[in-house]
């Protein structure tokens, strides 16, 4: 629950933001913004409130101070030094193709499972066993619509990308980037996105422009948490692929942003938002990042990035995965701790990957959330999924409740599109968009 003065501090800042007039740009690409200036005004001021920018700038050039180059990672010196000053670095053939092929079968059972569950259910009559890794999903979710969100919204990790994560050349690359003295932890926010062709998903796949922070408390918003976008198949702007807008991260602030997009539960911070408060050129300073399967995109949790929409006939499935330092506090709100992945007491040539899962890997993040639904917020889902008619077969069963909610939509306004993933909002934070 946010302090008084808190509130008072964002009712302020809200006031004088909305008194402007909206800063429109007609030079900015919009493909893909959601949202207008009209909706949401250009404010040109952090979202932060616990730092000021001097201090913010500060911690982020301390980042690379924390952890100076080493070569005990496949990272080189200039790739090192690529991703502190510019945010993001791809590293080719950075995990081995086994790997992903076994991470590649535990997606695929995920697949089978869900179809099977919607088979059993009757809300499916076809199990499309004979459709391939790019396709099989497509026509389960033309026949019931969005349910490539139930795989998005699983929080059981399966083995495969368990491996994945944990492997020893990966953890290797976090090391380098966050230091190998002190402990490795996984972030609880970990993404399998399986995101369907724009043609079938009406837009809906296609992940808008946002600083990661947005979908964190402010605890953590200086602290740096490395993410590791790993594409399980060939990538690029025809199928997807990410853009990154470079140096974005810089200033060590957050931009405002607004939620939620479309029928969606997604973030969005407008492109002339990034140029008024992080000093970004969005003319200039977006980077196509196609990345080949087997290799990995980093990124920090700063710099602002978004999906490409997906143009070609197949899914185009990824992987978030996510490392920070155990002493910091991972800012998901308490419901979910980190899972220690290699202790500082442990070289990195001494790591073989086996991490102790125990009940982490089975503990699925979105309960605690959803536990705390009233009838009353079931009700209007249904209401919200009706007047968008987006209601469905699916929405009448809670194993295959297609809404995804989390704190992150009680601290952004204006909401300006209510829908039934916002109407999963807990009430007692309510105040907190309510009042601006």
């Amino acid at each position: 629950m946010l302090s008084t003065s808190q509130l008072l501090h964002r009712a302020l800042r809200s006031f004088s933001t909305h008194a402007r007039a909206p800063k429109y740009n007609p030079n900015l690409d919009r493909t893909g913004v959601f949202f207008t200036v009209d909706d949401f005004p250009v404010t040109g001021k952090p979202a932060n409130e616990r730092s000021e920018p001097a201090a913010l700038q500060r911690a982020v050039s301390e980042w690379e101070e924390m952890a100076p180059y080493s070569n005990i990672g496949s990272l080189t010196k200039e790739q090192h030094a690529q991703f502190f000053s510019k945010g993001w670095v791809i590293v080719d053939n950075a995990i081995p193709l086994e790997i992903l092929e076994a991470a590649k079968q535990s997606v695929e059972k995920l697949v089978d499972d869900l179809a099977h569950k919607l088979y059993q259910s009757g809300h499916l009559q076809n199990l499309y066993q004979d459709e391939d890794f790019q396709t099989r999903l497509i026509k389960i979710d033309r026949d019931c619509p969005h349910a490539n969100v139930l795989l998005h919204k699983n929080g059981i990790l399966p083995s495969g990308i368990q491996d994945t994560w944990s492997h020893p050349s990966l953890v290797a690359m976090a090391c380098q980037l966050l230091g190998d003295d002190v402990d490795i932890v996984g972030h609880p926010v970990w993404n399998l996105r399986c995101k369907t062709p724009e043609s079938s998903s009406g837009g809906q796949a296609t992940v808008p422009w946002h600083q990661d922070n947005a979908y964190l408390d402010e605890e953590c918003w200086d602290k740096l948490q490395v993410t590791a976008w790993v594409p399980l198949l060939d990538t690029d702007t025809n199928n997807g692929c990410m853009q990154v807008v470079e140096r974005g991260h810089s200033s060590g602030m957050t931009a405002e942003h607004a939620c939620c997009v479309g029928g969606t539960w997604y973030t969005e911070v407008l492109p002339e938002e990034l140029e008024a408060t992080l000093g970004c050129n969005m003319e200039f300073d977006i980077v196509d990042c196609p990345v080949k399967y087997g290799s990995v995109l980093l990124l920090n949790n700063l710099v602002p990035h978004r999906s490409l929409p997906n143009y070609s006939n197949g899914v185009r499935w990824s992987l978030d995965l996510r490392w920070q330092r155990g002493n910091e506090p991972n800012g998901f709100h308490g419901l979910k701790d980190s899972c220690l992945m290699k202790s500082g007491d442990v070289a990195v040539q001494d790591y073989d990957g086996k991490v102790d899962w125990g009940d982490w890997a089975n503990e699925d993040r979105n309960v605690a959330q959803l536990d705390a639904l009233t009838t009353d917020q079931i009700e209007e889902i249904q209401n919200v999924g009706e007047t968008e008619g987006r209601s469905g077969p699916l929405d009448e069963h809670p194993e295959l409740d297609t809404t995804i909610a989390g704190p992150w939509m009680n601290r952004w306004s204006p909401i300006t599109h209510h829908n039934r993933h916002t109407a999963n909002m807990d009430p007692d934070g309510a105040v907190a968009w309510l009042g601006r």
